[in-house]
């Protein structure tokens, strides 16, 4: 299984050989740093524990420090599942950079916290179309109508209303790495990838 953590650049436009253009995504992903290797026999449960980033020293508790290697204060920490057998034997303080695991034509999952759009009405958050423009209708072109009536005395649970908007964790499946810059750290995934700019971006292989 192969994995790293990275930090959205930008969007661009990649040619391929073949003359078509489409957008890309640029993510600077790693270097990681493996922090814990977790077993079946002492944790419950096979998984990778790494960190990227580095974290100001004046920032950072007493239970980050010690559980940081050489020194090293990471920003981000994050666990990837791996299976029990079959797999390459990682120990902490092994170092996992993009150009060693990924290479173009690849096939990866790609999970991120899209960007926040704040307190929205329904006809943004969900798509409604809104009242008539017709009939004397002035100030309720956005309004959301009516919720319901009749016996029931509540809104029921899952109701389409106005509410806060974006922050919520997305996942991108079977992306496509089209470049890789080892000497820089760089992956080049066609298509769109959730979040902002420096926002952090995990990707996972799919095998396919």
């Amino acid at each position: 299984m192969k994995f790293i953590l990275g930090t959205k650049e930008e969007m661009t436009e990649y040619f391929a050989e073949d003359g078509k253009v489409f957008p890309a995504t640029v993510i600077s992903a790693g270097p990681i740093t493996v922090t814990k290797v977790k077993t079946a026999e002492s944790d419950g449960y096979d998984a990778v524990q790494v960190g990227f980033g580095k974290k100001n020293q004046g920032k950072t508790g007493k239970a980050e420090k010690g559980r940081a290697k050489d020194g090293v204060n990471f920003r981000y920490v994050r666990e990837f599942r791996i299976k029990g057998s079959g797999e390459p034997a990682l120990k902490a303080g092994d170092v996992i950079t993009a150009g060693d695991i990924f290479k173009a034509g690849d096939k990866v999952r790609v999970s991120g916290t899209s960007k926040g759009k704040g307190f929205q009405g329904v006809v943004k958050r969900h798509g409604f179309h809104g009242g008539p423009r017709s009939h004397g209708q002035k100030h309720s072109e956005r309004e959301p109508g009516s919720i319901g009536g009749g016996l029931r005395n509540k809104v029921p649970k899952g109701k389409r209303m106005a509410g806060r908007m974006g922050g919520d964790r997305i996942t991108q499946k079977n992306l496509e790495v089209v470049l890789v810059e080892k000497d820089s750290n760089l992956l080049l995934v066609k298509g769109a990838v959730p979040g902002v700019r420096g926002s952090l971006i995990e990707i996972v292989d799919t095998g396919k």
